[in-house]
């Protein structure tokens, strides 16, 4: 069996995963019937614009850092210089911009620059601020007992989030925190 010499749409095509598949199926298809390869060009010009909507995501937007180290860069690429490096796994980022595989993000403190998607995660995390202690509460009242004291700097994985409230988890304990003790929620954010 002999293959044609490939075309340059089709040796293009060729260098991502799914249009190898494609390049096959085409080749394949070549040999029955070329009305077949006018119809895989319309399904799939007809995908494009489905695919390209589905992966736009809502901004600004919470991540967090999944990555041990983390470059903020000045710019979305490699060749922008490295202003900042994240050394702490689950630290809460906010997404405020996207260009191709780069996220604009602002921290906590409002330190703003670029990371590649690939150091990112959309698991939800906060962090803790002000100048005193916070009580972990066990249900989400004031009046509730406190099961933890967290320390101003302390990340904490988010679970749900209710008016006024989140439910967090540090280190195996699991209670409320009132919002305004954490960054890394929107106000009147929901999250379930």
């Amino acid at each position: 069996m002999a293959f044609n010499r490939a075309s340059n749409s089709e040796a293009s095509l060729a260098s991502t995963g799914a249009g190898s598949f494609l390049v096959t199926m085409i080749r394949m298809a070549s040999f029955y019937n070329r009305s077949v390869i006018r119809w895989v060009w319309v399904i799939l010009l007809a995908a494009l614009p489905a695919t390209s909507l589905a992966a736009e995501r809502e901004l600004p937007r919470f991540a967090s850092v999944k990555a041990d180290k983390a470059s903020l860069r000045t710019g979305p690429g490699l060749r922008y210089p490295v202003e900042w490096v994240y050394t702490r796994r689950d630290m809460p980022i906010e997404i405020i911009a996207e260009f191709e595989a780069w996220r604009q993000v602002r921290d906590w403190k409002g330190t703003t620059g670029w990371m590649h998607s690939q150091v990112l995660s959309s698991k939800r995390s906060v962090i803790v601020t002000g100048e005193a202690t916070s009580s972990l509460q066990r249900d989400a009242r004031e009046d509730s007992e406190a099961i933890a004291k967290l320390e101003p700097g302390v990340i904490a994985r988010l679970l749900s989030c209710q008016p006024g409230w989140c439910r967090v988890e540090v280190s195996k304990f699991r209670g409320w925190l009132p919002r305004t003790a954490f960054w890394g929620v929107r106000d009147g954010e929901k999250v379930e």
